[in-house]
């Protein structure tokens, strides 16, 4: 059953709600949302990250109130790991997050046209991923609510990979992460990395992006920002990267401060125009 609980004056905060039920997981979402006003609220996705085996959506607890406090209904998702769930379990479960989001915008008081989606890491290229792929059918998966949209209408990427097969060599777990992920490494599954690679995905349709990177980054190479912005422009897209200076696999103190800043910011540009 969820747990509501009052997270701060001006917002509630609500956990345990069930929004996708495959293989009889029962995948759970936390919820963060205005404690007044009729809306509707431009909502945000937060994918945690983990190496695709590890992580709970627990850990965006406290950026899904800080959303709230901004004016969102955010909710932390969590989604089945590898190497029992892999690819593209992952991405079927972000995505029926999203067409819940759609499917119960009118009990939350969400727009269904402004969603966004953020994450860090593993998380960060499930949300790139979410991005790029909003209109291809063949990767939805049953997960739910089938006749709402998973399309996204921006972007915050935290330091994901863009293409996994230059994965290898430029991070020191990637030789182990990614064949758990991926069913073997990329001798043997080239084709499934090329498919699980938001990079390959890029379209004029895709979304205004925003990719945060350190460039000391030893898990998932600053380059690999770059390379997903430089294709976004290529084809059209707004698309901006936040360059962190020194700055390894996650942030603390003032660069965690910047990283913040642009992803309100961000959000607010495109959620809230």
């Amino acid at each position: 059953m969820p747990v509501q609980t009052q997270a701060q004056e001006g917002v509630v905060f609500e956990k345990n709600i069930e929004f996708s039920n495959p293989d009889n997981q029962h995948l759970m979402l936390n919820m963060a949302r205005p404690e007044k006003g009729d809306g509707p609220f431009p909502a945000v996705l937060c994918i945690h990250g983990g190496g695709f085996r590890a992580g709970t959506r627990d850990g965006y607890d406290g950026l899904v109130k800080q959303l709230a406090a901004r004016g969102y209904v955010a909710v932390t998702v969590e989604y089945r790991l590898a190497p029992k769930y892999p690819f593209p379990a992952a991405i079927h479960d972000v995505k029926a997050a999203v067409r819940w989001l759609r499917a119960n915008a009118a009990k939350y008081h969400i727009n269904p046209e402004r969603i966004g989606v953020t994450g860090g890491s593993a998380g960060g290229h499930l949300a790139l991923y979410l991005g790029v792929t909003g209109g291809v059918k063949e990767l939805e998966g049953d997960g739910g609510n089938p006749a709402q949209s998973s399309k996204v209408s921006c972007v915050v990427n935290f330091y994901g990979p863009s293409d996994l097969t230059r994965s290898y060599g430029k991070s020191v777990d990637a030789a182990e992460v990614l064949p758990l992920f991926l069913g073997g490494n990329v001798e043997k599954e080239r084709p499934k990395h090329l498919l699980a690679s938001p990079l390959y995905w890029v379209t004029p349709l895709a979304p205004p992006t925003l990719c945060v990177h350190g460039t000391k980054d030893n898990y998932v190479a600053y380059e690999q920002s770059i390379w997903m912005v430089d294709r976004l422009l290529a084809a059209g897209v707004d698309a901006e990267l936040v360059t962190l200076q020194g700055a390894g696999h996650g942030f603390g103190g003032e660069q965690a401060k910047a990283a913040d800043a642009a992803l309100f910011a961000f959000f607010d540009k495109y959620l809230k125009r």
